[in-house]
């Protein structure tokens, strides 16, 4: 799974430590295996700062978003794995290159997420939702235009939610289209 998603070596003992932490305190009784596992590697990425959606990571293990998602809150909780939320600007690189945009729109989106942020939207928001609306706004700005579409495939999320954070962001940033 490590390697379809494409992440350095170092996640992967991060998430076997996880993994053989959460087996040596019998937290595995009652779940499957293959789901721990993920869930374990999941965290690892969070710990080690390569964001990895559960989307992304639900693709390559054959594990339901889902079933991850609970997983990882009860190991993190069990094991007491302090996890920050992932930062929205860790997904602009990504997304920026596989979309093509330039240097420029990757800023105008960083600077969108820094300024909303700032003023609480992010709050309960999904991170990658966020930084797809920022780029999606900072692409139309820069005049490399990108649809909704193109960056909700990206992304992973939906073109509503693109929209409906996109609203948010340009209204907070005083931006009239």
């Amino acid at each position: 799974m490590a390697s379809a998603l494409g992440v350095p070596r170092s996640v992967r003992e991060v998430a076997s430590v996880i993994y053989r932490r959460a087996l040596s305190e019998d937290l595995i009784r009652g779940r499957s295996i293959e789901g721990v596992a993920t869930s374990a590697l999941y965290a690892a990425c969070r710990k080690e700062g390569i964001p990895r959606s559960l989307e992304e990571i639900s693709e390559v293990s054959r594990v339901e978003r889902k079933e991850i998602g609970r997983t990882y809150r009860y190991i993190s909780q069990e094991l007491g794995l302090e996890m920050r939320p992932v930062d929205p600007k860790k997904y602009v690189p990504r997304f920026s290159s596989e979309l093509d945009l330039s240097k420029e729109v990757q800023s105008k989106a960083n600077e969108i997420i820094e300024t909303t942020a700032e003023q609480g939207l992010l709050s309960g928001k999904s991170p990658t939702g966020f930084a797809a609306a920022a780029i999606y706004a900072a692409s139309l700005l820069c005049n490399e235009k990108k649809t909704q579409r193109e960056v909700a495939e990206v992304a992973q999320v939906t073109e509503v939610t693109i929209r409906n954070r996109y609203q948010e962001q340009i209204e907070a940033m005083g931006i009239h289209t």
